[in-house]
């Protein structure tokens, strides 16, 4: 009986470890609130209780943060208030005490983008050590590593205009700088042995909405996206949810910027590859009401993403199998 008990006991304990051989993670795009008082909107508030939630729920590993973290002008300094107000004083749930990995937006290119690097000093959760950088982690009880390589696509395309927002980005500032980060990228991409590689930038590669796609990243980031077997790229910018991936592809795009509020438009609908949309959700939301954010949760062999409103319905989700293997078999 004993010998029958013991074997009882180790079977439930082997179904829930190999049920916990995941790796749960939220992440928001275009979260940054406003420059008055409160300094947050009504939707990035309601996004960060759900936020919170389904971390608790889940038990989140960490948190990204896909840029845009400061409207309209970004930090002047490392002692911006705005830090407190727009991060600090919202996010509180105990499930995002965790780790926040961050890149910068357009917006946060405005004011001091450097400031937001320096802040990695001051907290102990907001994580953002350079402009780009790579991070790989192992999902706990497995020997799947997970590989996450943060660009900043304001260094690659340019900056957009602070008041024409409609307009795309010029072209880089500083070429040697963006030429840099382009090699940097390839190398890092070429150098990964991870079974799962995601890349995350702020601007997207394609996207339906306002800003649409971004010709630079479909020129020179997509060609390296698909030859190096890229499982996604995560990205904001446009403020709504979307989920494309093109035929004859295994990358997958996930837009989430929705995360202070949400602006209907489909203005680009024809400039994506034919049958490529998945799924789009955004509210013609101009008082910062509505938002939304995406989950995201890794085993070594399947990967689902879910799209959940402030209000904690799930929007959407889509189910990945993990395809790096047979990239890895192959080189």
């Amino acid at each position: 009986m004993d010998h029958f008990l013991s074997l009882i006991i180790t079977l439930v304990f082997c179904c829930l470890t190999k049920a916990d051989n995941k790796m749960n993670f939220v992440m928001l795009g275009d979260w940054g609130g406003q420059d008055e008082a409160p300094y947050y909107t009504p939707a990035q508030k309601e996004v960060a209780t759900q936020m919170g939630r389904k971390a608790a729920e889940t038990n989140s590993t960490f948190t990204i943060a896909l840029g845009d973290n400061f409207y309209h002008y970004g930090v002047k300094d490392v002692d911006d208030p705005r830090f407190k107000e727009t991060f600090e004083r919202v996010f509180t749930a105990g499930s995002l005490q965790s780790r926040w990995y961050v890149i910068a937006g357009n917006h946060d290119h405005y004011g001091n983008a450097s400031a937001e690097i320096a802040y990695t000093a001051c907290s102990h959760r907001w994580y953002m050590p350079n402009y780009y950088y790579t991070e790989t982690m192992t999902i706990p009880g497995t020997h799947t590593e997970i590989q996450f390589i943060f660009i900043d696509t304001v260094i690659l395309a340019g900056n957009t205009h602070p008041t024409k927002t409609w307009l795309p980005p010029p072209g880089p500032e500083s070429v040697n700088a963006a030429e840099d980060q382009w090699e940097w990228i390839e190398e890092t991409l070429a150098a990964s042995k991870a079974d799962w590689l995601f890349v995350l930038g702020h601007y997207p590669v394609w996207s339906v909405a306002l800003h649409g796609p971004t010709d630079v990243l479909v020129q020179r980031l997509r060609p390296l996206l698909m030859q190096y077997d890229v499982t996604a790229y995560f990205c904001g910018h446009d403020h709504n949810t979307q989920h494309i991936r093109e035929e004859n592809s295994t990358v997958e795009y996930v837009l989430t910027g929705a995360a202070h509020m949400t602006g209907i438009s489909v203005e680009h609908a024809d400039s994506i590859p034919a049958n490529s949309l998945q799924y789009y959700y955004a509210l013609n939301d101009t008082t910062g009401t509505y938002g939304a954010f995406t989950w995201v949760s890794i085993s070594p062999t399947v990967m689902e993403v879910v799209y959940i409103d402030g209000k904690g319905n799930e929007l959407y989700s889509f189910q990945k199998e993990q395809t790096r293997q047979k990239y890895r078999d192959s080189n």
